[in-house]
């Protein structure tokens, strides 16, 4: 039996097995950020299909930080009773489940005011503290909501790896210039959540473990920083890496057809890796079974996260605790993306709608 079919553990939380399923965008959620019973039913199937431990898409803390339409929100307490409601039926499927929260920063969509004040580097004080807070409330909502586990979303170029880019934060305060500096934010963040939810409950993250981008965040200041957020609380990462400017060493890579190209943050991981004590989740382009198992045997990642091959089959992980070890039937085109963005939901473009 494969160690990632055992139980693993993040701080006091016990997951029934070692795959987790990286957020995703689902396009699902209403227009005002709630939960809807089409995402209640697509976490529920990702529950079913035996997924260790479900991350949600990711929700934004503020209005200001919502990255695109239909995007999952934890903005405002009207929105609780959703995401209990969602949590419950994940609990019924005996699923564990987590929220991400997110903002995108000067990613946000372009429809929203105040566009300086999404930019870092033209933050001030007060807004500086009004994203610091924003986190902080929206970790409050998703404890109450009855959540395992909260993700703090810090790639991808969004806001909060927005700060720790030397390019993207041209501060010369104490947010800025150092790599000192430039988590300050980050880990004022950390330290907010916990305020909300205490320490014993389980804190992730999503690091980048580079930008791919020349001058931007490097693998070195990486495991620096993961070493500081596992000082200050943090209980796992999550790694990826890459930005929309990354070019082909994007987060979301096309083509992933030989096992030389899963895995594509493997050598990142083993430096940072070695740098923390706490488990490494390892995402980026896995699978097959063999390929998670050999990540996690020479010492890259504690725990394997997936995320397209999840959409094209809920029921993965479950196919292959039962002994049908197939790789995944994702082939990387990246289709799925296409009903989401159009407002119907994110979907294999190869399965038959309501097949």
């Amino acid at each position: 039996m494969s160690s990632l079919f055992k139980p693993k553990t993040i701080k006091n939380i016990i997951l029934p097995n070692g795959f987790v399923r990286s957020a995703t965008w689902e396009g699902m959620a209403a227009e005002n950020g709630a939960v809807t019973e089409a995402l209640v039913t697509r976490m529920v199937e990702l529950a079913q299909g035996r997924v260790g431990l479900i991350v949600s898409g990711h929700a934004y803390v503020e209005a200001r930080g919502q990255a695109s339409p239909w995007q999952l929100g934890i903005h405002d307490d009207t929105l609780i009773e959703g995401h209990r409601h969602m949590v419950d039926a994940v609990h019924r499927a005996e699923g564990k489940i987590a929220i991400q929260l997110a903002h995108a920063g000067r990613r946000a969509i372009e429809t929203l005011p105040l566009e300086n004040q999404r930019r870092i580097s033209h933050m001030n004080a007060s807004a500086i503290k009004e994203v610091v807070d924003a986190f902080g409330e929206a970790a409050k909502r998703a404890k109450a909501a009855g959540y395992d586990a909260i993700q703090i979303h810090a790639a991808h170029g969004y806001f909060l790896s927005q700060t720790l880019s030397p390019l993207e934060n041209q501060r010369k305060d104490a947010y800025g210039d150092s790599l000192e500096n430039r988590m300050r934010l980050l880990l004022e963040v950390v330290r907010r959540v916990q305020s909300e939810v205490g320490g014993g409950f389980p804190l992730l993250i999503k690091l980048n473990s580079a930008d791919y981008v020349e001058g931007g965040f490097s693998q070195e200041e990486a495991a620096i920083v993961a070493q500081n957020l596992e000082k200050s609380g943090i209980h796992a990462i999550e790694l990826s890496g890459g930005t929309p400017e990354s070019g082909e060493l994007v987060p979301i890579r096309p083509r992933i057809d030989t096992l030389e190209k899963e895995s594509y943050f493997r050598e990142a991981a083993l430096g940072i890796k070695k740098a923390v004590s706490i488990p490494i989740i390892l995402v980026g382009g896995i699978r097959h079974l063999e390929v998670a198992e050999q990540m996690v045997q020479e010492g890259r990642a504690d725990l394997i996260s997936m995320s397209r091959p999840l959409i094209r089959e809920p029921g993965l992980i479950k196919r292959w605790i039962e002994g049908s070890t197939d790789p995944a039937l994702c082939d990387s085109c990246c289709r799925c993306f296409v009903p989401a963005r159009k407002g119907e939901g994110i979907r294999c473009m190869k399965i038959k709608k309501n097949a």
